[in-house]
């Protein structure tokens, strides 16, 4: 979803939709957000399984005309040397389409974590690790497969080494893999994030699940943050970023790592494991067990102890 509105107002009365390159969708839902008339309430893309491309939908209180969408997108696909898209409208029954849209959103079972926004989670096991977490503008509703496997790699880990006091969640998006390793062990987690809006969706995420006293959000990008400093070594790290951040953060991953720590990574395909392995193993960290979700690859890494 892309920049969905703060608040749904009860009836939608148009949808323009329209089938464009998968990497201008985020300049393509500023366009349609900036403009003042027609204004979309929200602009949502959809891959097309097998291409390229995504489906572009953009939601209208007042119906705009045709004509007028078309000329308004010209200049932005004329810059790129693309064809302006075919745009269809339709009518939107009124519906209350947040329900509707949190309906066809399923918990995530990963291991223990039972991860729903409010609509499922009373549908939980009773013995799941339950996690709360609403669909919202930060990344991570446990949706994603890299997200998916590091709930794995958590709760691998907390059954066969149970003691991992200090853990640092780098890049933590909504904050999901943070609260898992709190409601884990139990121990403050730090969990930073170069995103505002991340840290501060983190933040609420934890409140809304009782965790207020143990995630400690900040601000950081990289190990840069003097709490991330004052918190090291770690007994683990979590970072579910991408390849070549994560094979940039090898060293420093390392550095603020205890002997005999590990580190969960993932955010990168299986095609780029042989990659990342190789960078951190030539930093004295070695591979412990990894999960493969469809095209992904979550590692789990150890350091060595001291001799």
């Amino acid at each position: 979803m892309l920049r969905p509105p703060d608040t749904m107002p009860e009836k939608l009365l148009t949808q323009a939709s329209m089938q464009i390159p998968a990497s201008i969708t985020y300049a393509l839902a500023d366009l349609l957000e900036g403009l003042d008339a027609p204004k979309a309430l929200s602009v949502a893309a959809f891959e097309i399984p097998g291409t390229a491309e995504c489906n572009v939908q953009a939601l209208y209180f007042d119906a705009p005309v045709l004509v007028n969408l078309s000329h308004i997108l010209t200049p932005l696909f004329d810059a790129l040397n693309l064809p302006v898209p075919q745009i269809s409208l339709s009518p939107l029954e009124n519906r209350d389409w947040v329900s509707e849209s949190l309906r066809g959103l399923p918990p995530v079972i990963a291991g223990r974590f039972f991860v729903a926004g409010a609509h499922a989670l009373n549908d939980a096991p009773h013995s799941a690790i339950r996690l709360h977490v609403e669909a919202g503008q930060a990344f991570g509703t446990g949706h994603h497969e890299t997200t998916t496997g590091c709930l794995l790699a958590l709760d691998q880990l907390a059954r066969f080494n149970p003691a991992r006091r200090k853990v640092l969640d780098l890049g933590c998006g909504s904050g999901m893999l943070a609260m898992a390793a709190a409601k884990l062990w139990r121990h403050k987690v730090t969990a930073s994030d170069i995103d505002p809006l991340a840290v501060r969706v983190t933040r609420e995420n934890a409140a809304r699940n009782g965790l207020t006293t143990l995630l400690h959000p900040v601000i950081a990008k990289g190990f840069t943050h003097p709490a991330i400093a004052a918190g090291a070594p770690y007994d683990l790290i979590l970072a579910n970023i991408l390849a070549r951040p994560l094979i940039r953060l090898a060293y420093p991953m390392s550095r603020h790592l205890a002997p005999g720590g590990y580190i969960v990574l993932s955010g990168l395909l299986i095609s780029q494991e042989a990659a990342v392995r190789s960078a951190y193993r030539t930093q004295g960290l070695f591979l412990a067990r990894r999960f493969l979700r469809g095209e992904w690859s979550t590692l789990i890494l150890r350091k060595a102890d001291l001799q």
